[in-house]
């Protein structure tokens, strides 16, 4: 079977990593503009344009997770990941909600990145840990 991702190069440049490094920190900008928006004036209707973005840089890093470890589909984390999408599409869509569905967001969200790895890598549909290939830092 052929590998989905390359090897390194010799230096050590990994394409994926990089790319994955530049989504989160996109992924992050956007995040904080639209939580502010949010937060700060919750009375002024945010600017939708960095709620999308926040909704195609999440579903970004998703499909390019999910590209490099399939297992995700299977596990925790990668439900998680699809429910935080839904709660941001649902942000865009149900006004009144945006302040409350943002703090369920950061709150679920801190607690399940902190949450062990044997939960977070857990099969949410078979009851049992998938395997997890170890990343690369």
């Amino acid at each position: 079977m052929i590998p989905i991702t390359p090897a390194p190069s010799s230096d050590g440049f990994r394409p994926l990593r990089w790319l994955s490094v530049f989504l989160r920190g996109l992924h992050l900008v956007t995040v904080i503009q639209f939580s502010a928006f949010i937060l700060i004036r919750p009375a002024v209707p945010p600017d939708e344009r960095w709620g999308i973005a926040v909704l195609l840089s999440g579903l970004a890093l998703w499909a390019l997770d999910l590209w490099q470890h399939p297992a995700h589909l299977r596990q925790r984390v990668g439900l998680c990941m699809l429910v935080k999408l839904l709660l941001v599409a649902a942000m865009l869509h149900l006004p009144a909600l945006r302040w409350p569905l943002l703090w369920v967001i950061v709150i679920g969200s801190a607690v399940f990145s902190h949450a062990p790895a044997s939960f977070r890598n857990a099969s949410w549909c078979r009851r049992r840990r998938v395997a997890v290939p170890k990343r690369d830092s």
